[in-house]
């Protein structure tokens, strides 16, 4: 694909920091090969309805410290439909456009596959605060999310110390706990409830009460959204638990998903964006851009799609050693 003339790029599912870096990467990597970028507004929606716009230099400036996506991102249940997706690859191809780029997670990227079974070539972006997508080491808005929610949990804490209270804090992470075991291994938190790890509400309870006997003056719990046990189900069984902990309840909620990206995520971002141009001008496809023992990879969509098995005995016992 050497003559390619026209890609298209298109950011899917939750935003995550970073996706405008990654954006900004395509298009002007692009445009040094001589290849124009259309933008697919609203993610797969747009993409349903052939909502196109160019993108060149111009429209991608100013764009690497800031948050969101200027893309848009919205849901489309109806994108599983073969009809659908079919639909999709018409708009493209009545557009000109020869290859797609998909900036996102593991829903995106089923997208992705969809429409590499149909032929259409397409190249995928590891995108995604949870880090949930497989073989990849670290994906586009992590680091930031990381960073946000260990900025507020150093906040929380004086308060903890200051009134003697555990603190729950829910961070996001439906099907992975790599957010919520990371952080509480960045925080120092006493303990992290994660959807890989079944934990009962009292074993939490008697260690709250073991923390407090041995002399301890907060206790900070970091939850998953998607853990067995819910953070506000734990909040309401340890404030009327026998021992009286005075337990409360915070949710970062999408301000995880927010601010101005990291460093590590610009870099990491422009870094992936580029290296998907270059895969489709050496003609592959059906695969998505990570990174494994630093280096830029190519990974199959089958593979990425994969279980993820971030969250492993070795962390969680790290963290459950450095919590006494």
């Amino acid at each position: 694909m050497s003559n390619l003339k026209r890609v298209a790029v298109l950011t899917s599912g939750g935003d995550a920091p970073g996706m405008n870096a990654a954006i900004r990467a395509v298009v002007r990597a692009a445009l040094s090969h001589g290849i124009e970028t259309m933008g697919v507004m609203s993610g797969y929606a747009g993409l349903i309805e052939g909502q196109f716009r160019p993108l060149d230099s111009w429209a991608v400036s100013g764009i690497l410290q800031r948050g969101g996506t200027i893309l848009h991102s919205a849901r489309a249940p109806s994108f599983s439909f073969p009809e659908t997706q079919q639909q999709a690859v018409r708009h493209l191809e009545k557009a000109g456009i020869e290859a797609l780029i998909v900036i996102g997670g593991n829903g995106s990227q089923q997208g992705t596959l969809a429409l590499h079974r149909l032929g259409f070539p397409v190249v995928g972006i590891a995108s995604t605060i949870d880090n949930d997508l497989a073989v990849t080491e670290i994906t586009i808005g992590v680091d930031t999310a990381l960073n946000t929610a260990v900025g507020y949990i150093d906040k929380l804490r004086d308060t903890a110390t200051s009134h003697h209270r555990a603190f729950l804090i829910e961070v996001m992470g439906r099907d992975s706990g790599y957010l919520a075991v990371t952080t509480a291994i960045a925080t120092g938190a006493e303990m992290a409830v994660v959807p890989e790890l079944s934990i009962d509400p009292e074993t939490i309870a008697q260690d709250v009460q073991a923390a407090y006997a041995r002399g301890k003056t907060h206790y900070i719990v970091v939850v998953a959204e998607g853990a067995q046990v819910k953070a506000r189900h734990l909040t309401d069984y340890l404030s009327h638990h026998t021992s009286a902990v005075d337990a409360r309840l915070s949710i970062l909620g999408h301000v995880q998903r927010g601010g101005s990206p990291t460093v590590r995520d610009r870099v990491l971002a422009s870094q992936f964006g580029a290296a998907a141009v270059q895969s489709l001008l050496e003609g592959h496809r059906g695969i998505v851009i990570g990174l494994a023992k630093g280096q830029l990879i190519e990974i199959p969509l089958e593979a990425v799609l994969a279980p993820s098995e971030k969250v492993t005995p070795q962390l969680l016992a790290l963290a459950q050693i450095l919590s006494h």
